[in-house]
């Protein structure tokens, strides 16, 4: 009996446990929803991943607490059901069927809100889940939304959301002006540690858009969570980030898709695994294990029902992160790339335009934000000194970035 009672006390501490969950930006509008919202027309950008802790979506929390003022939807890329699996693969305009209102695309044949969806309402609300990489495109999609709105004099709120791989670790070489695009607008690292809230301000401050910007914090987040310690369910901003996990390793994975190595697209793992039929998992192994610190690598082979070598079986590996404090994705993938290059010279490939609507510069180039880093890396210097070098750039922008931090 004595035993029971005390199962039945830890099943209740667990359930406690399970109600301990950061508020996000969208449940702390709801508890305390501000005035100046009030007899506004309202837009919302949004997605799937946009719900509070019982999955309730912000369109209709928004509608339920101001009646008949949410006049339009705004979706980002993969859609306002995050159903497009790829990149370039546009969604359409249509009307929200228990609204009745228009959802406009902003990955369509514009990724630039037009004057006339703005003139639809007065101030826009945000709840996007981000990523916390330079590369994931929801960022400048409201980069967009915040110049527009200056122009056309609206104000957006962001309701803000976790860092999902934390606040507190940047990694990565500055964006080249050069090499700006819709994956990489302004010169940030390829981690960069920041909300969505944080990095709309800093982008809206230190780029001189000069929105009326407001955002509306979380409660409870704290710099050195992942998105495993908030409490909050996972739900996928996009169809090929499923899993928490597959954040962790994104901003390292990512650089594959700038070559003919599958990043997992089109397998039940994407980001987590890579790999060609041609790569040989033995000889990548034993060099990048001396040096990739906070994952295993272990050996798999994969089909791909869709994308790079669909209906091939490929040899590659699956990242296992064994410590979230001292795994580097960026400096692992580059590694990884590297290693392919080194041992499959003749059959690795960078993949040619159009990429992200670029159709002049090497997709890789435009990932990685530099042209010279790609000659780095398929010259095989090495990768240690270069991320040594990136550090004093990576240092100001630590320093600057700072000024936006909305938690400890």
């Amino acid at each position: 009996m004595v035993m029971i009672i005390k199962t039945f006390k830890h099943l209740n501490q667990l359930k406690g446990v399970m109600k301990n969950h950061i508020a996000t930006g969208l449940e702390c509008l709801i508890k305390e929803p501000p005035e100046y919202l009030k007899g506004k027309r309202l837009g919302l950008l949004s997605n799937p991943a946009s719900v509070d802790y019982h999955f309730n979506h912000a369109s209709k929390l928004v509608n339920r607490l101001f009646p008949g003022q949410l006049k339009a939807l705004f979706s980002p890329q993969h859609g306002f059901y995050a159903e497009k699996q790829d990149n370039m693969i546009e969604s359409c305009h249509f009307t929200e069927p228990q609204f009745n209102i228009p959802v406009f695309s902003l990955y369509n044949d514009t990724r630039v809100p037009t004057r006339e969806m703005f003139d639809k309402i007065d101030i826009l609300l945000v709840d996007i889940q981000d990523v916390g990489t330079r590369v994931y495109t929801f960022i400048y999609t409201i980069s967009f939304c915040l110049e527009v709105a200056k122009k056309l004099n609206k104000k957006v709120v962001i309701l803000d959301r976790p860092n999902p791989i934390g606040g507190t670790v940047t990694e990565g070489n500055i964006l080249k002006k050069k090499y700006a695009s819709f994956v990489g607008r302004f010169p940030v690292p390829m981690r960069h540690g920041l909300t969505v809230g944080e990095i709309s301000q800093f982008f809206n401050r230190e780029f001189n858009i000069g929105c009326d910007l407001f955002v509306i914090p979380m409660k409870g987040w704290k710099r050195k969570m992942y998105w495993q310690d908030t409490g909050l369910y996972w739900v996928p901003p996009s169809p090929n980030l499923p899993t928490p996990q597959s954040c962790l390793v994104y901003p390292g994975q990512v650089i594959f898709e700038g070559t003919n190595i599958s990043e997992g697209r089109g397998t039940t793992l994407p980001f987590e695994q890579f790999g060609a039929p041609f790569i040989d998992t033995e000889k990548i192994k034993a060099k990048a294990d001396k040096m990739i610190k906070g994952a295993y690598l272990r050996p798999v082979s994969f089909e791909p029902l869709s994308g790079k070598w669909k209906g091939n079986v490929c040899k590659g590996f699956q990242i296992h992160i064994t410590s979230k404090k001292d795994f580097k994705p960026y400096f692992s993938s580059l590694l990884l790339m590297q290693l392919i290059i080194k041992y499959h010279e003749k059959d690795f490939k960078f993949k040619n335009p159009p990429y992200e609507y670029e159709f002049e510069k090497m997709p890789i180039d435009l990932i990685l934000g530099s042209k010279k880093l790609r000659s780095q890396l398929a010259g095989l210097q090495d990768l240690t000194l270069l991320s040594d070098q990136w550090q004093k750039d990576l240092d100001n922008f630590n320093l600057l970035s700072g000024k936006y931090h909305l938690y400890d």
